[in-house]
């Protein structure tokens, strides 16, 4: 199935048309929408490109990856561990995770989350949308000078 959805009325995020980004017409991934459409600007939804950026980095799991999240500085709240793992899951059944099962160190076995080809190219979309959000808010800051922001 392809990964295509319905562009909205004012979405430059992708190409009139198809949204597929994985190019590819063997592919296991359901339909999921774009990154804008899909997650909004909510906290849990911002989790997504995190997670993914975190994975680029190394494989993890996901306690691992929940403390990863409180080390970055650009993240203010953290979500609830539930959230983080709910992702890794969704992640996973739309084609942007892989996990495997890795024997833990004198504990029970781990899953292992890495990213694959398609999470690579959505944390790329993402990182376009969110440059274009923040020039949006940027944009809209600017009819706001800070010294009337308190008033």
């Amino acid at each position: 199935m392809c990964c295509s959805t319905e562009k909205s009325a004012g979405c430059s995020c992708t190409p009139e048309g198809t949204t597929c980004s994985c190019g590819s017409s063997d592919h296991n991934h359901e339909a999921v929408p774009c990154a804008c459409h899909g997650y909004g600007l909510r906290l849990e939804g911002f989790v997504v490109p995190c997670l993914l950026m975190l994975l680029q980095q190394e494989p993890a799991h996901g306690y691992e990856l929940y403390e990863k999240l409180s080390a970055l500085p650009f993240l203010k709240t953290l979500p609830d561990p539930s959230v983080v793992y709910r992702q890794l899951r969704n992640m996973k059944s739309e084609g942007m995770v892989k996990s495997e099962l890795v024997p833990g160190k004198g504990g029970p076995a781990r899953t292992v989350y890495s990213i694959t080809e398609y999470g690579e190219e959505f944390l790329l979309a993402c990182n376009t949308n969110l440059r274009g959000v923040r020039c949006m808010i940027d944009n809209y800051l600017l009819l706001f000078p800070a010294e009337n922001a308190n008033s």
